[in-house]
């Protein structure tokens, strides 16, 4: 087994203290709430479990097999946490908002979400996986770190 720089589990949490990263996370949320998606961005907003308050942060949308998911590629942030706590949330591309439900995906079937989300977005959020993982890690890999990677399925309501 190979050693790895961060522990994948469910506390796993990369925050957003970069300055540089709270930049770019300002311009892709007021490009994809002008209707510009960069490569499947778009602004997600779901109830503050504890305020009920709307919250928003930029997403990628990742589409497989006619399924479209969310990946937090950052762990157990405060997005995903609401997620699970309310299951309803929204989705934004200029003008366009979509209402949808959310399902947690077990663990054992994130592999081929990851693997795409990886090589779809390995330029934006590999840096978030310490190089302990790419789009060419085998399964292994991906399964030992599906623990500390959340991914959503997303359904329209």
């Amino acid at each position: 087994m190979p050693e790895y720089k961060q522990t994948y589990d469910s506390k796993r949490v990369i925050t957003a203290a970069e300055g540089s990263m709270r930049v770019f996370n300002r311009i892709v949320a007021r490009m994809t709430k002008l209707g510009l998606s960069l490569m499947g961005s778009r602004v997600l907003s779901v109830r503050g479990r504890k305020s009920g308050e709307w919250r928003s942060t930029p997403v990628n949308l990742l589409v497989l097999d006619g399924e479209r998911y969310l990946v937090a590629p950052r762990g157990h942030t405060q997005w995903v946490k609401n997620l699970r706590a309310t299951k309803d949330a929204r989705l934004q591309l200029g003008r366009k908002v979509e209402t949808f439900r959310a399902e947690e995906i077990a663990d054992a079937d994130k592999t081929p979400m990851l693997r795409l989300y990886l090589k779809k977005w390995a330029w934006e959020v590999g840096t978030f996986f310490g190089g302990d993982v790419d789009k060419n890690s085998p399964d292994e890999v991906l399964h030992h770190i599906a623990p500390g990677v959340p991914v959503f399925r997303i359904h329209a309501i």
